[in-house]
């Protein structure tokens, strides 16, 4: 689903990392990166009808930084 993050958001907390992130394989072989970990947070989105929502997000990250980048 497309929808546009407006403003920050709130509730930020880590709920799974490395070897917990089930898609680890699929995001490593696709992004590269390592010590890949997904956060969830509320915030509120546009949908595409122009509706504004508030919502839960989740989405993964990977340190930057990490060794073997």
């Amino acid at each position: 689903m497309e929808f546009e993050l407006v403003g920050e958001l709130s509730g930020v907390e880590t709920i799974a990392v490395n070897l917990s992130v089930r898609e680890r394989a699929d995001l490593k072989a696709r992004y590269g990166g390592r010590r890949w970990r997904k956060l969830k947070g509320f915030g509120r989105v546009r949908l595409p009808s122009g509706r504004i929502r508030q919502a839960e997000i989740h989405w993964y990250e990977a340190l930057a930084w990490a060794r073997g980048n």
